[in-house]
């Protein structure tokens, strides 16, 4: 364990219906469904990448995972809590068979009159070093 690479954070078991959440987003992005993936967020829902402008609304996030997906994505839960009608899952993700998360992410969630979970806002970013920037051109 060093600085650059500290010991992964333990996962947490979650609750079938929030794991549910989980599964089916990372069903969806395997087989690369848009539409599948769209479906588990509220019709307000956000999707907050890095270095991308807010996407917000259940048709523009279909349309922002149109073409995306079909990597074996890992989802694991390291906390979570809800109350009445939200609630939220940090966790972290990888893809494929590695033994390293690639990024992190937080699903704030909100509950359906049905009683069905729906992601309000998904943020994630990599945890991967980035690039140093390019030296500014000698004049």
């Amino acid at each position: 364990m060093t600085a650059e690479h500290p010991a992964a954070l333990p996962d947490v078991k979650l609750p079938p219906e929030l794991d549910r959440v989980l599964r089916d987003y990372e069903r969806g992005w395997r087989t690369g469904d848009a539409a599948a993936l769209a479906a588990l967020f509220a019709q307000d829902g956000f999707v907050l990448q890095s270095n991308r402008p807010p996407i917000r609304g259940r048709a523009a996030i279909l349309q922002a995972y149109q073409g995306h997906g079909g990597a074996p994505l890992r989802l694991r839960a390291l906390s979570y809590a809800t109350a009445d009608t939200v609630g939220y899952i940090i966790g972290a993700y990888r893809y494929g068979d590695s033994a390293n998360d690639t990024g992190k992410f937080t699903l704030t969630l909100r509950r359906e009159p049905d009683g069905r979970w729906l992601i309000f806002s998904d943020m994630d970013n990599s945890s991967q070093p980035s690039a140093p920037p390019a030296p500014a051109p000698a004049n």
